[in-house]
């Protein structure tokens, strides 16, 4: 449950992030964690996924768009988009965490931000995705 709570402020921060000035992330991300007063591993985890997901950013967004169907990535919704963004940052570079787990925080977060059909599109796209680096990662 902790990490859940992580990942919603990794959510909030992406949100918020992409509506800013690029360039003053770190300042931003300090000060949005400046009044959070949970334990230190929450914000280290949110840290260290948010830090990691705008470094691969435009990698991940590619991502997206190369996966997603019939779907321009400005038409997709700013909360689903960041969900994803987060949740491939997951898929693709945190090995100690399952798939499996990463993907079902995202439906979760999903319900709780925004709506039960884009539950259901984040989890398509994740599986997807998933399977693909799970399939790479093999050979």
């Amino acid at each position: 449950m902790k990490r859940r709570l992580s990942r919603e402020y990794v959510l909030q921060f992406l949100f918020q992030n992409d509506f800013s000035d690029k360039k003053e992330a770190k300042n931003s991300m300090n000060q949005f964690f400046s009044d959070k007063q949970e334990d230190t591993e929450i914000i280290k985890f949110a840290k260290k996924i948010i830090n990691g997901t705008l470094e691969k950013q435009d990698e991940i967004d590619d991502l997206i768009k190369k996966t997603t169907e019939h779907w321009i990535p400005d038409r997709i919704a700013v909360v689903d988009k960041n969900i994803m963004r987060s949740a491939i940052y997951e898929l693709l570079f945190c090995d100690d965490i399952p798939a499996a787990v990463t993907i079902n925080e995202a439906i979760e977060i999903a319900k709780k931000y925004s709506t039960f059909e884009s539950a259901s599109f984040i989890n398509g796209i994740l599986d997807k995705i998933a399977k693909k680096t799970k399939k790479n990662k093999a050979e």
